[in-house]
């Protein structure tokens, strides 16, 4: 009897320990599990709800309630100008569409820089700043740069021509044009590059129509980040490129012979004349 109460004995102090162990492990494993959770709640960004095209849209295009989505955007991240709610992105009601500026992709926040007020009207028109004018550039001039250039980059033209006295000259005439306007590469990413528009203001656009009928206007672009501006016009001609100088001629010397005077004596064939001191 004794053998079977120690045996059961046993058999109960192995069967308290197992239990022990099996919490202890259980334990174990939601510590493991709970500090795994915090490490991963440490790492999610906060997000927010941003209004985003749902098909790519270029320039000029009409942006309505069925070209938008929602997307999650990191809110630490946000850009500035991002449209949150159907009002701010509508504020006149969804079927006063606003028109796009910029291109923009799927899944790209939607800014207020990229699109026109609500309402505004559709074409060119619509992608100038106040008291700016439309300026198309010939294909010709923008060709070397043909899908290289992008909306919002700037250029520098320069003019070559004949000045009043004959002389040919390269001068830079106009910094830093922004442009409002230009075909788009296809899915494929061919074209692009042609249909360049530039707004200038109503002074430049009038210097630069003068300077087409004149002579040959060619376009650089310019760094996003170089504001310098030339403190003197930047010119040159044929001559200072090759460094040919001008030949000095020195004038002829003047000898200015010294002055003499004379007075006549006597009558007739008989007079004489005398050189005397001039007066």
């Amino acid at each position: 009897m004794r053998a079977v109460f120690g045996l059961v004995l046993l058999v109960g102090m192995g069967l308290a320990g197992f239990a022990v162990y099996m919490v202890n492990q259980y334990m174990d494993d939601q510590a493991a599990l709970l500090e795994r959770e915090r490490q991963r709640a440490a790492n999610v960004v906060a997000t927010i709800d941003v209004y985003s095209p749902s098909r790519n849209v270029t320039y000029g295009e009409r942006l309505t309630i069925d070209d938008v989505q929602v997307i999650k955007y990191a809110r630490d991240y946000l850009p500035e100008g991002v449209f949150q709610t159907e009002e701010e992105l509508f504020p006149e009601g969804i079927n006063t569409p606003r028109v796009v500026r910029i291109p923009m992709r799927v899944n790209e926040p939607i800014l207020e820089a990229k699109v026109t007020r609500a309402g505004a009207p559709q074409g060119v028109t619509a992608l100038l700043d106040d008291g700016m004018r439309a300026f198309p550039l010939p294909d010709r001039m923008t060709q070397a740069f043909a899908g290289e250039l992008r909306i919002e980059d700037f250029i520098d033209l320069y003019w070559v021509g004949r000045v009043r006295n004959g002389r040919e000259i390269s001068r830079l005439v106009k910094s830093r044009l922004e442009i409002i306007a230009i075909e788009e590469p296809d899915a494929d990413g061919n074209g692009g590059g042609r249909g360049v528009v530039i707004q200038v203001s109503p002074e430049d656009f009038a210097d630069l129509r003068v300077l087409e009928a004149g002579g040959t206007l060619s376009l650089t672009p310019v760094g996003r980040a170089d504001l310098s501006v030339a403190d003197e016009p930047i010119e040159t001609d044929l001559t200072t490129v090759l460094g040919i100088k001008d030949e000095v001629v020195a004038a002829p010397e003047v000898v200015v012979e010294e002055e003499r005077c004379f007075v006549s004596q006597g009558f007739g064939v008989n007079a004489i004349q005398i050189e005397i001191e001039c007066q």
